[in-house]
């Protein structure tokens, strides 16, 4: 296999094994410890950036980790039946979206998502992972090749482009000017 113009990337996943979930919710105290300011100050599960669906009359606990925010509702509506029960396409989703309060810090609304509890010195796994004594999260980290991309704007990049484009270039170093005078 030809490697040029690729690299190789780590990839970290948390897989999830919903057979051995117990829907105890350590995982949800573990990650909103790990993320209370100060470290491990307070818990606050509505902080978690995962949480345990539950349907505890059918023992079916489903650990779901937050995701990337989505800036509109989606369209799916897709209907899950799990043991006869029926779960709506939002029960599962990993977004933070305006449709729903889940991922959500309670205090700014500002939307939470999973960073594998990177830390300096790095743990070796997630809290999430370490605190689920029944074995239902586990942390792996494997090695792909990833074709090289070129370089893309950021949203700095992209919204200064929209703004020379509305007000023109002169306007915006201006504009810049002037702020960073302030």
């Amino acid at each position: 296999m030809d490697n040029e113009g690729k690299k190789t990337r780590i990839v970290k996943d948390i897989k999830v094994d919903t057979t051995k979930c117990a829907g105890c919710r350590a995982c949800e105290i573990a990650c909103s410890a790990f993320h209370a300011i100060p470290k491990f100050s307070s818990v606050n599960t509505a902080r978690s950036r995962i949480m345990v669906v539950m349907d505890e009359v059918r023992d079916i606990f489903v650990p779901i980790r937050a995701g990337d925010y989505a800036q509109a509702e989606c369209n799916g509506r897709n209907v899950y039946v799990i043991d006869g029960k029926e779960y709506d396409e939002c029960t599962f989703c990993p977004a933070s979206c305006p449709s729903r309060d889940a991922f959500k810090d309670p205090d700014s609304g500002f939307p939470l998502k999973c960073d594998m509890c990177e830390d300096v010195p790095p743990l070796k796994k997630p809290m999430c992972v370490e605190a689920c004594t029944f074995g239902a999260l586990t942390y792996e980290e494997r090695e792909e090749v990833v074709e090289t991309e070129p370089q893309k704007f950021g949203e700095m990049e992209i919204g200064l482009k929209t703004l020379i484009k509305k007000y023109g270039l002169k306007k915006v170093m201006d504009t810049i000017a002037r702020v960073s005078k302030e």
